[in-house]
């Protein structure tokens, strides 16, 4: 039988009380009892195994009883255009979470129709896809970030993907699968040339995601499958 899988911020100790959302959902909502078991993650690539000792609909209370630490994959970073519809870039970040994404970067760019950012509702989205995905490591969510700035990000192979006409890489050509990689996409109205000139200054490889033209949560999803799939 699959265990109910949360997640919390610490893992370090043996007993541990939950937060009240998560303590109403499992009491409330899953109705589950003392004794029953249930997994664990800190989304550090920590998993427990914990039973419940005190079924508090407030502040239930588990205690651990093992632990197991999953290995780290190299790093993949999606640096991504903010977009007007809020609900696209966050259909994109449970996509991107569930795939395997290590880090997503929102991009502020010449062209990006700049929305609000609500992190917190964000981080949500992506513990939800972590969870539902049964994975132990949750996607660093960095705050909007300029162009300027996320093109010094680090990064052993760095990609801008664009719409322009010039000589471009498939991403679905052999990558050095062990190196951490950045890929950024850009807006709806895409890149300015400025913009790309600037990343290629920077050591950024010029990529196509295909023969069609895709919105900008697509074109997320697309690299996103091709870095993280092999």
């Amino acid at each position: 039988m699959n265990l109910s899988f949360f997640f919390v911020d610490d893992l370090s100790t043996t007993q541990i009380v939950l937060a009240e959302d998560t303590s109403k959902h499992m009491i409330n909502v899953l109705r589950m009892q003392k004794g029953e078991e249930i997994l664990l993650t800190d989304g550090k690539g920590k998993k427990a195994k914990a039973a419940i000792v005190d079924d508090n609909r407030k502040k239930c209370v588990v205690e651990i009883s093992s632990v197991e630490t999953e290995e780290g994959k190299p790093k993949i970073a999606i640096g991504i255009s903010l977009i007007k519809n809020a609900s696209r870039f966050e259909w994109f970040l449970e996509k991107a979470t569930e795939i395997g994404v290590s880090e997503i970067i929102p991009l502020i760019c010449a062209r990006t129709e700049k929305e609000k950012f609500r992190h917190d509702r964000m981080q949500n989205i992506l513990i939800s896809a972590m969870l539902q995905s049964q994975q132990c490591w949750l996607p660093v969510l960095h705050k909007p970030m300029e162009f300027e700035k996320a093109i010094d990000f680090y990064a052993e192979q760095k990609f801008i993907a664009h719409c322009e006409e010039e000589k471009k890489q498939n991403l679905h050509q052999p990558i050095r699968q062990s190196a951490n990689q950045l890929i950024l996409i850009g807006p709806e109205g895409d890149f300015t040339h400025e913009e790309i000139e600037s990343a290629l200054k920077k050591n950024f490889t010029p990529v196509s995601l295909g023969s069609t033209r895709l919105r900008t949560e697509t074109a997320g999803i697309v690299a996103a499958t091709l870095l993280c799939i092999h």
